[in-house]
């Protein structure tokens, strides 16, 4: 269980004051020994990044060859002021991700070491702007998607999930999270029957899988539309990426207060951390390696669509 962690991290984010460095004391003082947060300022304001890695027995730490996991709060922040009053729709991501962190960090102080690395990245703005979408507005962040990227994606990464809420939609219609199929390189690939798995186990329900398009994999800000941010770390890494949708029956604005489910995020949370278990022990694979190459062999790859293609003509 982690709802003890969601509803602990949720009170230190719904605030006018939440801030990474209060974030980040926390995370210390329940065994986490290598979190770093930096203010990062842009042209709508400033918004403070968190990193935390929970080292593994036999990770790349430590000297070892166990894959790394990340997992990534995606957001544009987790307050819309002085427009809005309160933690919005869209900060669950952020919540997630750090719940997970927390009892991650809680587990290796306790003895249960994880064999591979775990990073998990975010950031917290209790105060970013909004955004026209349709059908409902959506939050906008301080800084833009290419410095989020920078600062969320690590290179040590050898797979990542990436933890957004997704409830301004019409396609996905079920109240709890989904999972999208595993993208790389531009590939949008078969989804993991590995991760499909874990999910049942964790929610005890059928699976919940969401349609991606091809432009819903391609960097923001080539002018076409996107269903949200989730899977925008796929654009600056070579590994291959999961979307963790936390959704909803009917549409709901990412700047929506009152609208966080604490059940439905530490589901997403508790999903998260039951990947970083098996995935390094070599036992979770995001996509089949032979597969991947073959369509390589056949297709070439597709890597352009990790690019803005022909904007500049």
């Amino acid at each position: 269980m982690v709802l003890k962690q969601i509803l602990e991290i949720f009170e230190l984010m719904d605030k006018p004051q939440a801030n990474g460095k209060e974030i980040t004391e926390l995370l210390k003082q329940r065994g986490a020994t290598e979190v770093s947060v930096k203010t990062v300022t842009g042209e709508l304001g400033d918004t403070d990044c968190i990193k935390i890695l929970i080292a593994g027995s036999e990770g790349k730490t430590n000297g070892g060859s166990a894959p790394t996991l990340g997992i990534i709060g995606r957001l544009g922040g987790i307050g819309a002021r002085p427009s809005l009053t309160g933690f919005v729709s869209d900060g669950d991501g952020a919540l997630a991700a750090v719940a997970a962190g927390l009892k991650l960090s809680e587990m290796h102080a306790n003895g249960d070491i994880l064999k591979g690395d775990v990073i998990i990245s975010t950031h917290i703005c209790p105060d970013a702007p909004t955004q026209d979408h349709k059908p409902v507005p959506f939050m906008n962040s301080p800084i833009d998607m290419a410095t989020c990227n920078s600062k969320d994606v690590d290179e040590r990464m050898d797979a990542i999930l990436a933890i957004d809420t997704t409830k301004g939609n019409k396609v996905i219609n079920v109240n709890g999270f989904a999972i999208s199929p595993t993208v790389k390189e531009g590939y949008i690939l078969k989804t993991s029957a590995d991760l499909l798995d874990i999910m049942t186990r964790v929610t005890g329900k059928l699976p919940a899988v969401f349609p991606l398009a091809q432009q819903d994999i391609t960097p923001y800000g080539n002018n076409v539309y996107h269903l949200n941010s989730i899977l925008q770390p796929a654009t600056a890494t070579s590994s291959p990426v999961v979307g963790v949708a936390i959704t909803t029956e009917q549409p709901v604005a990412g700047c929506a207060t009152g609208a966080s489910h604490p059940l439905d995020v530490e589901s997403a949370a508790r999903f998260a951390i039951e990947v970083a278990k098996v995935f390094g022990e070599g036992q979770c694979s995001f996509y089949d390696e032979e597969e991947y190459q073959y369509l390589l062999k056949l297709y070439g790859d597709l890597k352009r669509f990790q690019t803005f293609g022909n904007m500049d003509k």
